[in-house]
């Protein structure tokens, strides 16, 4: 398993992965030396990030491989239906799959999501539209959301 550390608006980020595919990307409460050589397995994510903050790509293409049990993985492959710029409730999700009943089930599984902004679990938000749940901090929920939205805030001055 490959590994490296880039610097994001949001902080650093570790990308792990290999030829099988990216296993978990997530951002990291410390400050890290960034990797000076992206590992090959590991660039095209790394550009595609990039790409995503700087405002030139709305949808990821890579090859994923995140571990988890079945009903996460289908919460996981949920998530990235949700388009670029638009949010799903924590019930609507839990409908989508079939089962209202199972909105903590799916709540716990989007907590878990290995794989920062790829698979989109910033984009679930409380039915009241509250930004609720987001293990990388409700402060950069909001900013990945207010990045994703058609609506820019304009400045007064």
């Amino acid at each position: 398993m490959e590994h490296c550390i880039i610097s994001s608006p949001l902080g650093f980020t570790k990308i792990e992965g290999d030829e099988q595919g990216i296993s978990s990307i997530s951002i990291l409460n410390s400050e890290e030396k960034v990797t000076d050589i992206i590992p090959v397995t590991l660039e095209d994510c790394t550009r595609q990030l990039f790409e995503y903050f700087e405002g030139k790509r709305t949808q990821f293409d890579l090859i994923l491989n995140p571990e988890g049990t079945d009903f996460q993985k289908r919460v996981w492959n949920a998530l990235q239906e949700i388009p670029f710029g638009k949010t799903l409730s924590y019930l609507q999700l839990s409908q989508q799959l079939g089962d209202v009943k199972a909105i903590r089930a799916v709540a716990s599984a989007n907590g878990k999501n290995p794989l920062w902004i790829v698979v989109p679990c910033h984009r679930v938000i409380g039915s009241d539209g509250s930004l609720i749940g987001y293990a990388g901090g409700l402060a950069r929920k909001q900013w990945l959301l207010e990045h994703e939205s058609p609506y820019k805030q304009q400045s007064l001055f």
